[in-house]
């Protein structure tokens, strides 16, 4: 719906009579071909971003400007705009499209710099962590490198017993446990995190001790998220501002009992707090990415920033046009609920950091890998063989967690291409969204699609993500994994072979072949010199010899990974950024929405802050947003495209007691005049049944009638679960 609206709005001029434009067969192709522009943009800077995040991260460059990114995506710039002129061209109705080709041009323009813009930022974020995360990291492989030395000398000292295979183990053990047992010693160790207790011991220190009574008993926590109205968060500006002083202060108070009587929000004013509080969310959704605590690691500081932002908004939101005060309690809510909502992101996250950086669980998992050095270096194995054992042993991680990411990509771009949902544009996401949701029949659902449509079409796209790949596992996820392990074992033996003909040439030492090494797969692996930093390769000088045991090593090693991957391994193993569900969502909600001041409607246009006018081809029952007839509980039955077209009816706008007519919104100002709604009597069947399906449970929501003027017309009935979603089919 997203797309092809646009393209209603954009041709007004080429064809006047909308439901013309509805049976142009041209309109459904256009809305696909330009998803497909901007996901092959969109994939191929995904690309470019992986190699310049291992380039990063091995410390190969340290700045990435925009025209380095620009460069990146030349190829595939030319390659689309080659397509466009094509489509544009040759389609069968080539002579209207051509009037849309300029505004297409400079839309996939802006998705470009978008693009190009969000990657800079996301890899300057990782340039300035880098150096933060340099202790870290640093700390790892000198514990890890120090017991290879270690064992390296114990085993020495043992060579005589080599036939005593017992007395090895033996040996081995206790040298690794009095070994480990000193690091952990020397370590600070790494907790667990409760975020929740964090968050709410800090606002507690915040407000005195007073936390929201909805929060003080564990299992019945508010959700700001899922309210049906904010009244209790606010206190009405008409209130003097002794009233609105005492009643800020006393945040554990409720307006009605300061007051003795009832507030009231209007619709608008519910609709704006509404939108408010999902824009904070997403807000604080990016800082949380931007966070990096899969890297960095998790501590109090993040909430703090987290709850400095969400207090700064809510500061400068009550310096506009608002006719209410939010009270200390919406804060305290925002807060716990923004939080709650993350809690298992960001505790995910830490036991990635957690497993990646405790030295009492890496050791553990490496004490096999140390112990079978050992016994090589006790058996008298040569220098170049245990050292390129122990490249093999660096190279497990790094290998691994590229090929995840090699294989999540991969998956998102075939999601994109047989997943129904998903394999087109915004609007057929929607259509199978709405299709869902009327298969369901799940009333909170509905009203959080209504109340909180991006958060419902991400929930959505990770629900159909999460199926795809469970369902189709065994028959393309996992072969896709198997072949981007043979791929990336290709281009480490490549590396190794051609590492090792370039010290013969140049008569150069084990330093020169690991340099020229990990020079060769810095787009493809975290993987650098620094990595082996503190092992000792001064005595390898078989290079042959080198490159036979990663020949013969590597394999075990990529097994190991291939036998570890099945369904879970995403949200065990990779960061929530390069997950196939984020990648997706990234592309398909990176876009406007704004919602219809009327009927909650998303506007259409897929950029984000666009200067166009606000659209979308069908509105929705306003009702739906809980707008009610002046001076009644009866809420209206009203559609937008159809209220605009008549004379006799009016509205009243935000803060106005002036009536409006509806064929003269605009004249309302604010949020009205930012919409384009076009007369038109030709309405979507399916809200007709949603308000049928759903009217004891919206009366309920919204306290209020489809009774009086608001009485839902009979015509309305007769339409079945089954019309109501081909209609989607039909019109979407």
């Amino acid at each position: 719906m997203r797309e092809i609206g646009q393209i209603y709005e954009s041709c007004e001029s080429v064809k006047k009579n909308k439901k013309d434009l509805k049976d142009f067969s041209s309109l459904p192709s256009l809305a696909t071909e330009y998803s497909k522009w901007s996901w092959s943009l969109r994939s191929a800077m995904m690309e470019s971003e992986n190699k310049l995040h291992n380039k990063i991260e091995n410390e190969a460059i340290h700045e990435v400007e925009e025209t380095d990114l620009q460069r990146e995506l030349l190829e595939t710039s030319e390659e689309v705009e080659k397509s466009m002129s094509e489509f544009f061209e040759k389609d069968t109705d080539a002579n209207i499209l051509i009037h849309w080709k300029t505004s297409f041009e400079i839309k996939i323009k802006d998705v470009q710099e978008n693009i190009v813009r969000e990657t800079k930022r996301k890899l300057s974020e990782i340039l300035q962590q880098r150096d933060l995360k340099k202790k870290i990291d640093a700390q790892r492989t000198h514990h890890e490198n120090t017991l290879y030395e270690k064992s390296k000398k114990l085993a020495l000292k043992l060579k005589q017993k080599v036939n005593e295979e017992e007395t090895l183990k033996k040996d081995f053990d206790l040298f690794w446990e009095q070994s480990v047992k000193k690091i952990i010693t020397d370590t600070q160790p790494m907790k667990d995190v409760d975020i929740m207790t964090d968050v709410k011991r800090l606002l507690s220190d915040m407000h005195q001790g007073c936390l929201p009574v909805e929060q003080r008993k564990e299992g019945s926590e508010y959700n700001i998220f899922n309210v049906s109205s904010y009244y209790e968060n606010v206190i009405l500006k008409r209130l003097t501002k002794k009233e609105i002083s005492d009643t800020v202060k006393d945040s554990c108070r409720t307006v009605k009992a300061s007051f003795g009587h009832a507030q009231t929000l209007s619709p608008e004013d519910q609709a704006q707090i509404r939108s408010f509080v999902t824009d904070v969310a997403q807000q604080t959704d990016t800082m949380i990415q931007s966070f990096n605590i899969s890297k960095m690691g998790y501590n109090i500081s993040c909430i703090l920033k987290l709850t400095g932002y969400i207090k700064n908004r809510i500061t400068e939101h009550q310096k506009g046009p608002v006719k209410y005060v939010f009270k200390n309690e919406f804060f305290m809510h925002l807060v716990l609920s923004i939080c709650k909502r993350a809690n298992k992101i960001i505790t995910d996250q830490h036991r990635m950091f957690k497993d990646a950086n405790d030295p009492v669980l890496y050791l553990e998992r490496k004490r096999e890998e140390y112990y079978s050095i050992f016994q090589k270096y006790c058996h008298g194995a040569a220098s170049a063989a245990i050292f390129g054992e122990i490249i093999c042993q660096k190279l497990k991680e790094p290998s691994e967690q590229s090929v995840y990411k090699k294989t999540a990509r991969d998956l998102t771009d075939e999601m994109r291409s047989n997943c129904e949902s998903l394999n087109g544009n915004r609007s057929n996401l929607e259509k199978h969204i709405l299709k869902t949701l009327a298969e369901e029949e799940d009333f909170d659902k509905c009203m959080n699609y209504i109340d909180n449509p991006r958060d419902h079409f991400q929930s959505f796209i990770r629900d159909e993500v999460s199926r795809y790949i469970t369902d189709k596992f065994s028959v393309n996820v996992l072969p896709k994994m198997k072949e981007n392990i043979k791929l990336l074992q290709q281009k480490i033996m490549k590396a190794a072979h051609e590492s090792t003909e370039h010290v013969q040439v140049n008569s150069g030492d084990a330093g020169l072949w690991l340099k020229n090494f990990t020079q060769q797969l810095s787009d493809e692996l975290i993987f650098s010199e620094k990595h082996l930093s503190g092992v000792k390769h001064d005595d390898v000088d078989d290079f042959n010899l080198l490159e036979d045991v990663i020949r013969q090593e590597l394999p075990a090693i990529m097994s190991d990974i291939s036998s570890r991957f099945n369904t879970n391994t995403f949200p065990e193993k990779l960061d929530y950024k390069f997950r196939p569900d984020e990648l997706l969502i990234d592309h398909l909600c990176q876009c406007c929405w704004v919602q219809c001041p009327f009927c909650k409607a998303i506007c259409t246009n897929t950029i984000e802050n666009h200067d166009e006018d606000h659209s979308v081809p069908f509105h929705q029952v306003i009702g739906l947003s809980g707008i009610h007839y002046a001076n009644t509980n009866n809420l209206s039955v009203h559609i937008c495209t159809s209220a605009v077209a008549k004379n006799n009816l009016h509205f009243y706008p935000i803060d106005s007691k002036d009536k409006v007519p509806w064929r003269e919104y605009r004249r309302a100002g604010g949020v009205y005049a930012d919409w384009s709604i076009t007369p038109d009597l030709s309405e979507l069947p399916y809200w007709k049944w949603f308000v049928c399906r759903f009217q004891k449970d919206l009366e309920k929501y919204y306290s209020k009638t489809f009774a009086g003027q608001g009485n839902i017309p009979d015509e309305w009935r007769k339409y079945s679960k089954h019309d109501a979603i081909e209609s989607l089919y039909k019109y979407i």
